[in-house]
């Protein structure tokens, strides 16, 4: 996914359903100087996303102790 996230920013958000923020991640994209910022902003949201995840997998496991 992170490799998609570089190459293709906007199928990044595509696949995790933010469809907004894909539209405007393409439109940047779509200039050549925007692709650089658009696959940064893409990676690291699918790194707070996952962090995100993961989070709420161990807040889930605490509140059941």
């Amino acid at each position: 996914m992170t490799l998609i996230a570089i190459f293709f920013p906007f199928l990044s958000f595509l696949f995790r359903g933010r469809i907004l923020t894909c539209i405007v991640c393409l439109i940047l994209q779509l200039t050549l100087i925007g692709w650089i910022p658009a696959a940064i902003w893409a990676v690291i949201s699918l790194q707070n996303s996952r962090a995100d995840k993961r989070n709420e997998k161990l807040i889930k496991a605490l509140k059941v102790r």
